[in-house]
């Protein structure tokens, strides 16, 4: 059953990423690109890596992608016509694309994972952990980091007030 879901969520990852390709509506592309991002939370969430899933849907879900909708929505078009990407060299990303992939596969497959020097030690070690560690981080936040989380926390709103400020500003000024 874990092998079906696995195939659903690598589904659900790689054929927005394929249709990206194919749109030339930035918006749409916003859109593939979001569930792009949640496919890839559920496979992390999925092979038991929690703290980096709910990582991928705040930071990238959450900041970057609203970021990037943002810049869709503030960006001016002619005569109400949507705003689309310019020309592509598909053919290119195509080959591009298909090197990276099978160098990859290569160094995947041709690696022998236990012989990697960090996870030999942490074997023999005895420090691999197999539950959860958001509990351990949210609690570190909470008490030895507050200052810079609240820092961060402040940075990032002047950040974004200042961001929606600038791009709001009347071309007229």
């Amino acid at each position: 059953m874990e092998q079906y879901i696995f195939y659903f969520f690598a589904a659900v990852t790689v054929l927005p990423a394929i249709l990206i390709l194919f749109t030339r509506n930035v918006l749409y592309c916003a859109l593939m690109l979001l569930l792009s991002f949640l496919g890839v939370a559920a496979l992390y969430a999925l092979s038991g890596a929690d703290f980096l899933s709910i990582t991928q849907i705040v930071v990238y879900m959450g900041g970057i992608l609203v970021l990037l909708l943002f810049g869709v929505m503030f960006t001016k078009t002619r005569e109400n016509k949507g705003l689309y990407s310019g020309s592509s060299n598909f053919f290119g990303g195509i080959i591009a694309s298909l090197t990276a992939f099978a160098l990859l596969s290569y160094t995947i497959v041709q690696t022998v994972w236990q012989d990697v020097p960090w996870i030999a030690d942490a074997a023999n070690a005895g420090e691999i952990h197999n539950g959860s560690s958001i509990r351990i981080i949210g609690v570190n936040l909470m008490t030895d980091f507050i200052l810079a989380f609240e820092l961060i926390a402040v940075l990032l709103l002047v950040v974004l007030i200042g961001a929606a400020y600038v791009a709001g500003k009347d071309s007229k000024s």
